[in-house]
């Protein structure tokens, strides 16, 4: 009897595939995070994850007679917009021939964020504007998350969004507000589990970044880079 109420007292195990997806759904949101902070700090108030914040920085700068829009801001919207085309081509050719993207996925957003880093690191020291390698670097950094965001749609499909937090976090408040009402059922938990790992993770990446960027410059974008090499190390095997 006493062996009975213990089992179904105990916390319910999770099984491998959801462990794994939630371990998927934080180190993407770091990623994002992450990458999105370094660019910012590195780049002149640069956006590479959400680059739609750079339509904001622009109209700021278009209606002050005193400030001059960026080029770089200019064009990483076009970036991003490529990085998206590029992985729904490679996603699609996968599809085709019948083989996993997931893989081929990775490896998109990693050759491109090694160009950021590379190209980061030869226009350092930064001046007070953009040169020609911090401008390609600020490019390939948007177009690899513009990656990372059509990955996140078209083969991660089962994770929350890693990049987009605002509708992580109008999600998991509703779902927040149903469980302390009483009004969730077990969908709602795990939805809630769902969100709320990449939404804390992307948090924590953006105060890594700050902090590693001060110290290392652009060498800090290896941690993204090796989250990447561990996940296409975790489908090999």
């Amino acid at each position: 009897m006493q062996a009975h109420l213990t089992q179904s007292t105990a916390a319910p195990q999770l099984s491998p595939s959801i462990r794994f997806q939630r371990l998927q759904g934080a180190s993407m949101g770091f990623l994002a995070g992450y990458v999105d902070t370094l660019g910012f700090i590195a780049l002149f108030g640069l956006f590479t994850a959400h680059v739609t914040g750079n339509f904001v920085l622009i109209a700021v700068a278009a209606a002050d007679p005193a400030q001059t829009p960026s080029l770089l801001k200019l064009l990483a919207f076009p970036a991003f917009i490529l990085g998206v085309a590029a992985a729904r081509l490679l996603v699609a050719r996968c599809e085709r021939q019948g083989k996993a993207a997931v893989k081929p996925a990775y490896l998109l957003q990693l050759v491109l964020l090694l160009g950021f880093m590379v190209c980061g690191m030869l226009a350092e020291p930064l001046a007070r504007s953009a040169g020609t390698l911090a401008l390609i670097a600020g490019l390939l950094g948007a177009a690899a998350m513009g990656a990372h965001s059509a990955a996140s749609k078209l083969v991660l499909t089962q994770l929350a969004p890693t990049s987009m937090m605002t509708g992580n976090v109008t999600q998991l408040v509703i779902d927040t507000v149903d469980r302390l009402r009483g009004a969730a059922d077990a969908a709602t938990r795990a939805r809630c589990a769902k969100f709320f790992w990449p939404v804390l993770a992307f948090a924590l990446g953006c105060g890594a970044a700050a902090f590693a960027y001060l110290a290392f410059g652009f060498v800090a974008l290896a941690v993204p880079l090796a989250i990447l090499c561990l996940h296409l190390w975790l489908q090999e095997s």
